[in-house]
């Protein structure tokens, strides 16, 4: 115990050490984009809401509110599904019970999604990425709801990664109450200043305390303990003695979600839209002050009056009067001369800048025409911008996405939600692919090739029918429903529709075969009413057949 509270408390020490220089810069972004995030005290909570006070120009703010809902939307919307599981066979997807088993897995853990608070934690998480650039949630079994997640904010957490770049290890400091505390880890667990609070009944002083989630480094490979598990998960409480510890347990996947909009080189936390355009925020916070200013000094000049005029009354509101005995007159101290019309279009010029950095115009665009747009659609007007933010995307799917359909999936299977799976999945891996908007106008991307190719053997078709011999439809038809993320119980397997072509050219050569014998009957029927002696077609067969 004593070497668990002492080796955690320093590498805490020492990650704090290697994210000390984002604090300044995360207290800046906070300062002019979104005040109320970012806990830089384990005490800040629950701030007052002045803090936007020094805001004078909210399009930043508005920036990161359109970020989130667009990614809300274009890629986790809670109305459709934006996941489906697959495994890493491309044949064996073919089969129909695999498919119909993986659509069920995916129903199920799409209903957990909506049943937790997964969709709120996710538009805190899209919020932080896009203010600092780096999110952190810790996803934890419920009983109640399967899992719950705890979406943390800049300043209160630190992470670190492996040798290949994964985030594996997260430590974060936040306040409960102690009678929070008591009821979470028992009376026993805590220090003895905290039993005393609780025994005598300040079940509300604070309690700092200190979580830690990182890989095991020595365990027992056959145990089935929490403490042996490959991620180790260790409460401690700030201050208590020497070798107390609140709690040491584990879990065998990393519980911990933390997405990076955009990383550069080994660094650890990412940098965000509100990073990258945080000088045209501060020029427009600036711009916006001085605007004031310039109105105010026209509205309301500073004056210069005669002295004689000092200590007396005076009504300098419009239609007041202002009496003088000097020939001094009451004029402004200075002029300003500035012209807003060229300010507002330099406002508007550097608004514009911020709404590219953060995305806007293609966030709301998806959010506002979401329901009437397709995906191949968004893909066509906005080719450029869905190949910029491309990477984001990817990166997001790494980091977040799959990790959390994983960890729901663990939680479902641990709780027998999931059906049995079918015997040709058996030792398989599954995957996961986004059919959300925005990753099926990724896609869409893919398919405007498909569709010019298929355009082209169209027109040769017409100089040569054997272009059309060149085209394998079945594989065109797979990959385009693929890439656009259509419902695979739509489209039939590949045995089933050879199967009706079959089938459809039996009946055919039944129909001909038919017609064929119908119209010989007919020519049958025909000769037999045909009266003989008359030179007729049938003397001449008659003729023909009596030598016989």
């Amino acid at each position: 115990m004593n070497t668990i509270r002492k080796d955690t408390l320093k590498r805490f020490e020492a990650l704090k050490t290697e994210r000390a220089p984002w604090f300044e810069h995360w207290r800046d972004v906070s300062r002019n984009v979104w005040p109320t995030t970012g806990r830089f005290l384990a005490s800040e909570r629950n701030r007052n809401g002045q803090r936007f006070n020094k805001i004078y120009d909210s399009s930043a703010t508005n920036a990161v509110r359109t970020l989130a809902a667009g990614m809300m939307s274009g890629m986790t919307s809670p109305a459709r599904p934006w996941f489906k599981l697959a495994t890493t066979d491309r044949e064996l997807n073919q089969y129909q019970r695999v498919k119909e088993w993986l659509d069920e897995v995916g129903k199920i853990i799409h209903t957990v999604f909506h049943r937790s608070n997964t969709y709120r934690a996710l538009h805190t998480l899209y919020q932080e990425l896009a203010v600092y650039g780096t999110a952190a949630s810790v996803v934890t079994l419920d009983y109640d709801t399967v899992i719950h997640h705890t979406p943390l904010t800049a300043g209160e957490y630190c992470i670190a990664t492996n040798w290949r770049g994964d985030v594996d290890s997260i430590y974060r400091e936040f306040e409960k109450t102690v009678g929070e505390t008591v009821r979470e880890f028992g009376l026993d667990a805590v220090s003895q200043a905290v039993r005393s609070q609780f025994e005598s009944g300040a079940l509300e002083q604070p309690v700092t305390i200190i979580h830690a989630i990182e890989p095991r480094a020595v365990r027992n490979l056959n145990s089935p303990l929490a403490r042996d598990m490959p991620w180790r998960s260790v409460y401690l409480e700030q201050g208590a003695p020497e070798g107390q510890v609140l709690r040491e347990s584990g879990f065998k996947r990393f519980p911990a979600l933390c997405p990076r909009w955009s990383v550069s080189g080994g660094d650890i936390y990412g940098t965000s839209p509100a990073m990258e355009a945080l000088g045209d925020i501060r020029q427009l916070q600036h711009q916006q002050l001085q605007k004031a200013k310039t109105i105010d000094y026209q509205v309301n000049p500073p004056l210069q009056v005669p002295t004689s005029l000092k200590n007396r009354e005076q009504d300098l509101l419009p239609g007041g009067i202002v009496y003088a005995d000097s020939a001094t007159p009451i004029q402004p101290l200075w002029q300003v001369g500035l012209d807003l019309r060229y300010l507002l279009d330099d406002i508007n010029d550097v608004r514009g800048r911020i709404q590219r950095a953060f995305y806007a115009d293609l966030f709301l665009m998806i959010s506002q025409q979401d329901t009437r747009m397709t995906a191949t659609e968004v893909a066509e007007r906005h080719e450029e911008k869905m190949l910029m933010i491309g990477p984001v995307l990817e990166r997001l799917q790494n980091e977040l996405l799959m990790p959390m359909v994983d960890i729901t999936f663990d939680a479902a299977l641990a709780g027998g939600l999931l059906p049995p799976p079918p015997q040709e999945l058996a030792g398989m891996d599954l995957d996961v692919e986004l059919v959300s908007i925005l990753a099926q106008a990724q896609k869409a991307i893919q398919t405007n090739g498909i569709d010019r190719f298929a355009s082209f053997v169209g027109v040769a078709a017409q100089l040569d029918p054997q272009a059309q011999d060149k085209i394998n439809i079945d594989a065109t038809i797979n990959e385009y429903g693929e890439a656009l993320g259509i419902n695979p119980r739509i489209i039939r397997p590949d045995d089933e529709a050879e199967a009706i072509r079959q089938q459809r050219a039996q009946q055919q050569a039944q129909q001909a075969q038919q017609a064929q014998m119908a119209q010989v009957a007919d020519a049958a029927q025909k000769l037999g009413n045909t009266p003989v002696g008359q030179n007729s077609a049938l003397d001449s067969v008659m003729e023909n057949l009596s030598g016989y």
